[in-house]
């Protein structure tokens, strides 16, 4: 008799079957949920920098370059031109104020001072002529007024007396009259001229007065025309080094070139360059150290010039104590410029990754799994050594400072 035989549901085919497909989806979950999925490649050690970040003392400064120069310069410009007939001081040696450097011939020149010499003298001796006539006049006016008194002395008895006589009828009327009138003319002479002389001695005295001041204006250009001579002699307006252009003897200078320098050498500064970018963040008062013969000096930002040329605007800056023995003027010294105070801060050291990341992530080391990973960082100030990391960075942790140019998009490295 046939027995109906039942179809097992848990064969090992379908027990196989099972467990491969929940093989394959547990892979595929692990892959979804926990499986690395970032982009990854292999990075020889020997082709990276590796650079520990550590807490330090951040000093926000910049490297700059500035040139030796004296503390105050006096420029030899010549007041009058003329070509170079003698050379008393060569360029380099020391000067006391007044010696002379060198000596100008212009004949042109003394020919003009001869004739302004002669015109004014002319103009004073005309100036004396007229005060002159203006004395001449006084004392003529005053000869005038002696006249009238003199006729005055002799007509007031004779007038007083015609006057008894008439009165007694011992002179007739026509002899009285004549003799009143001639009195009372000089009378009115006398007040006529006097009223004139007063009025034209106030206006002589203001004549007069205008007269000297020209006078004293005439002497003075006199006395300037004849030192203009004395400009042919260039003298040194105080002591110091003499320092000059190539000058020749019988070479022409013009008035007005400037043909050397006088430097006091008992004073230094030091003319800087900065690049314009720093130019919002650099006054007066910065401080800067450099190292010359072994020692250390410090320097400060005395002035500003914020003219910027070719991209670059110039300070000068000053020892704020001893000048270093055996400095000399154009030599150049490498200074260490602070922009602001030293601050604790967490640090990485500079590296070419910041062109590529422009401090906004780098490449950190796991030290588990010998990984870097990259992480979002926040960086602020740099200066020639470090960047100041604000955040996303711990002390100790190990940081990948060379290029990332090769890394391409990966975000894991495999470093071996």
């Amino acid at each position: 008799m046939d027995r109906k035989i039942e179809k097992k549901t848990w064969t090992l085919k379908f027990v196989i079957s099972l467990a491969a497909g929940i093989l394959i989806l547990g892979i595929v979950l692990y892959q979804l949920v926990f499986a690395d999925n970032r982009s990854s490649m292999n990075v020889s050690m020997d082709r990276i920098t590796l650079a520990t970040v550590k807490q330090g003392e951040f000093t926000d400064y910049i490297p700059v370059s500035g040139l030796i120069e004296p503390g105050e310069v006096f420029f030899l410009d010549a007041l009058e031109g003329g070509n170079i007939l003698q050379v008393i001081r060569e360029s380099g040696s020391f000067v006391e104020a007044g010696d002379t450097i060198l000596l100008l011939s212009n004949s042109k020149l003394q020919l003009e001072v001869m004739e302004r010499e002669s015109g004014l003298y002319f103009q004073i001796n005309n100036l004396r002529q007229v005060r002159l006539q203006l004395d001449q006049n006084d004392l003529s006016q005053q000869g005038q007024l002696a006249e009238i008194d003199y006729q005055m002395s002799l007509l007031k008895p004779q007038y007083e007396r015609f006057k008894e006589l008439h009165e007694k009828k011992l002179v007739s009327d026509r002899e009285f009259e004549e003799v009143r009138e001639q009195y009372e003319y000089n009378v009115k002479r006398k007040k006529l001229t006097y009223e004139a002389y007063k009025n034209d001695s106030i206006s002589r005295v203001n004549q007069k007065r205008q007269l000297q001041d020209s006078e004293s204006r005439m002497n003075q250009s006199l006395n300037g025309v004849g030192h203009i001579l004395d400009n042919l002699a260039v003298r040194a307006p105080i002591s110091g080094q003499l320092s000059t252009e190539q000058i020749e003897v019988g070479q022409a200078i013009n008035p007005g070139q400037r043909f050397g320098q006088i430097d006091i050498m008992d004073k230094f500064k030091v003319r800087v360059q900065v690049d314009e970018l720093y130019l919002p963040r650099i006054f007066t008062g910065l401080k800067g150290t450099f190292t010359f013969s072994n020692d250390t000096y410090t320097v400060e930002i005395a002035k500003v010039y914020p003219n910027v040329t070719a991209g670059r605007f110039e300070v000068d800056m000053i020892f704020t104590d001893q000048v270093p023995s055996g400095i000399r003027r154009g030599q150049s010294v490498r200074i260490r410029l602070e922009l602001g105070e030293s601050q604790e801060a967490v640090l990485i050291p500079n590296g070419s990754f910041y062109k590529d990341t422009g401090g906004n992530w780098v490449f950190v080391v796991d030290q588990h799994t010998g990984k870097a990973e990259k992480r979002s960082v926040r960086l602020g100030r740099k200066n020639p050594e470090y960047y100041e990391v604000i955040e996303g960075l711990e002390v100790g942790e190990k940081v990948i400072i060379s290029s990332y140019e090769n890394f391409g998009k990966n975000e894991v490295l495999n470093l071996k």
